[in-house]
């Protein structure tokens, strides 16, 4: 809010730059969130997908956590006026990439009931597959 009375201030003082500027620092802001939410999300899935590589089985409470977390990141990706998306697709991988070590701790803490340590339960699974079936749900190719 600080921000737009900012905004305002330089607006109605004809100071163009400055306005231009601050316009710029929060479109910066508004995709950093974006992508922090993104990334939030992406750990959900990882994990989940994780435990379902490792335990070789899914729940529907598992599903459905995917479901939501998919669908989360779908649509915070979504410029809706712009059109567009805030991450593409060219860049999901990074984005998952640097989600799954954190992923994997919450997986570890939940899979066989805690019993292995993170670097354990990564050793049970692909990583690389991991990493690319949950890219392949938010674009929606996989089933």
């Amino acid at each position: 809010m600080e921000e737009l009375l900012e905004l305002k201030g330089f607006l109605l003082s004809g100071n163009i730059s400055d306005a231009l500027l601050l316009v710029e620092e929060m479109t910066e802001m508004s995709k950093d969130d974006k992508i922090n939410k993104i990334s939030s999300y992406a750990k959900i899935v990882i994990s989940h997908l994780i435990k379902r590589a490792a335990e070789k089985r899914t729940t529907r409470s598992w599903d459905l956590s995917i479901k939501h977390a998919v669908n989360e990141i779908q649509k915070t990706n979504r410029r809706r006026k712009a059109g567009g998306k805030y991450i593409a697709d060219s860049e999901l991988f990074e984005t998952f990439n640097e989600a799954y070590p954190f992923a994997l701790d919450l997986a570890a803490v939940e899979a066989f009931g805690g019993h292995y340590e993170s670097a354990e339960l990564g050793a049970m699974v692909d990583r690389d597959r991991v990493i690319q079936e949950a890219i392949a749900l938010v674009l929606g190719e996989a089933t």
